[in-house]
């Protein structure tokens, strides 16, 4: 938790109740695809390229917390950036929530250090969220389907069902970085891109869907803070 940290406002859905959350830890995963062959090669890839390879799979990058915002537009200092659509697991007093988030990061920078190029950027999150309780094995998860849109251009579309589950998640991050107590937030993984190549929009639309017809959605714009 950052001095002078403002609150996230979350409204939970089917309520009405607001939750002021201030997390005292921010973890963004990586690697998450149940498919571990998929994620090998796909790691392989990267490294051709010279993005350097994760010290675990999954990869866990903890970031500092005042990075979240709900807000419609962010400040970003690099032109190479984009978003993408991650369901959030968001644990307050013991409590987890849902919501949906874009791991919002700097491409450039990924080339040469992946924890530098996710700290670069704000970490935007919806304001609504689902409450899950405290037995995240009940969540249905991979009937959750979720996409996102670039400047108005479909970007990814999917299930959740291509995701670790939140409890396997959580027993792995736990694994690799031990006990967290406190109010924590996580950002569960990504799915593919539906054209495979990164798009440095400045418009981004972000959609979480559950079998129930609950959705979980955010819009955000990105300006650079040089202009």
């Amino acid at each position: 938790m950052t001095e002078n940290q403002a609150a996230l406002q979350l409204h939970i859905a089917g309520e009405g109740r607001v939750l002021d959350v201030v997390p005292e830890q921010l973890i963004v995963a990586g690697y998450t695809a149940r498919d571990e062959r998929a994620v090998a090669e796909h790691i392989a890839e990267l490294a051709a390229i010279g993005v350097p390879e994760p010290a675990s799979v999954p990869a866990f990058y903890e970031l500092d917390p005042a990075l979240l915002t709900t807000e419609a537009v962010v400040a970003i200092d690099g032109s190479m950036t984009s978003g993408e659509v991650e369901p959030v697991l968001i644990r307050h007093q013991g409590s987890y929530y849902l919501a949906v988030g874009s791991d919002h990061t700097d491409r450039d920078l990924e080339r040469h250090e992946i924890a530098a190029s996710k700290a670069a950027c704000p970490k935007p999150v919806g304001q609504l969220v689902l409450p899950l309780g405290e037995d995240l094995s009940a969540v249905d998860w991979d009937s959750i389907t979720v996409s996102s849109s670039a400047d108005e251009v479909p970007y990814q579309r999917g299930t959740l069902a291509a995701l670790r589950t939140p409890d396997d998640l959580m027993s792995r991050l736990t694994a690799t970085l031990g006990e967290i107590d406190g109010d924590l937030v996580i950002f569960g993984g990504t799915l593919p891109l539906l054209t495979g190549e990164f798009v440095h929009g400045s418009y981004w639309r972000i959609h979480l869907a559950l079998a129930n017809g609950t959705t979980l959605t955010h819009s955000y714009e990105t300006k650079q803070r040089s202009l």
